[in-house]
């Protein structure tokens, strides 16, 4: 799919700057300039994560060596960028996801940090989420296990703890917390399986499971689980129903029906 994807990203970067030609240097050093989606990805990250500690090439070099041990990181970012141009509708084209997009960015950013976690190198991977969550506002523990096909929308404030589980195929909004009930140690955070939606501002606390296909409500607070294809919404979070048709994921619908809000 990467392939595929670059390719249409190389031609939607030459319009780009027919269109814009204030834009056509900016595009030309993120899009054009290089030979695949990794080299693009790289340079686009490292550009914005860089500070007076770690330069541009020092942190480019980390994704690239990233990219080349694990190539399925690239193949999860293009199910991610995917997953943003299916699902979100201020978008009609790839381009703007991989120069603007700062969702799509933090979970790149982290796909990096959990590399890093994985392979023992954990002081420079908590290094990578502090600087995620100060460039992008997004605050992902490097430990937590993530799928692919992932879209956080609009991203600002999203905070996910060290043993948390995003399966494949998941939608996150703003401001949403995947987080602990305390100082417990050990697996204390939620797992959040396939399909599920989590709409703006829910509290999702403790070692609990959401189910396939799920939809929490916008505000909620979820303490317990939740079953497979099941709506849940409130303060704390209880069952309304199941969501109205297909993959909350992928419909991103966060209104209840009516038969649900009564």
């Amino acid at each position: 799919m990467s392939e595929a994807l670059w390719l249409q990203l190389r031609s939607e970067a030459q319009q780009a700057i027919k269109d814009e030609p204030l834009l056509a240097s900016y595009v030309y050093a993120c899009i054009l300039n290089h030979d695949s989606l990794a080299s693009s990805l790289s340079f686009i990250l490292a550009t914005k994560l860089a500070d007076d500690v770690m330069p541009v090439v020092t942190v480019r070099e980390l994704f690239d060596k990233a990219f080349s041990a694990a190539p399925e990181i690239i193949e999860h970012a293009s199910c991610d960028l995917k997953a943003v141009f299916d699902r979100d509708a201020a978008i009609s084209s790839y381009l703007p996801i991989i120069l603007f997009l700062k969702g799509f960015h933090a979970i790149q950013v982290h796909r990096l940090a959990h590399f890093l976690w994985k392979h023992n190198r954990r002081d420079l991977a908590l290094f990578m989420q502090s600087r995620n969550s100060e460039v992008f506002a997004v605050d992902i523990h490097p430990a937590c296990v993530m799928g692919r096909g992932i879209m956080f929308d609009h991203a600002t404030g999203i905070v996910v703890g060290e043993t948390a589980v995003i399966d494949d195929n998941v939608s996150i909004m703003q401001q949403v917390t995947l987080g602990g009930t305390g100082n417990e140690q050990g697996d204390r955070h939620p797992k959040i399986r396939s399909g599920v939606l989590i709409s703006t501002g829910a509290k999702v606390l403790g070692n609990i499971v959401i189910g396939e296909c799920a939809k929490i409500g916008a505000g909620s607070v979820v303490l317990n689980d939740v079953q497979p294809y099941t709506t849940v919404v409130g303060v704390p979070a209880r069952a309304v129903g199941k969501p109205c048709t297909g993959t909350p994921a992928e419909t991103m619908e966060q209104n209840l029906p009516l038969d649900e809000a009564r």
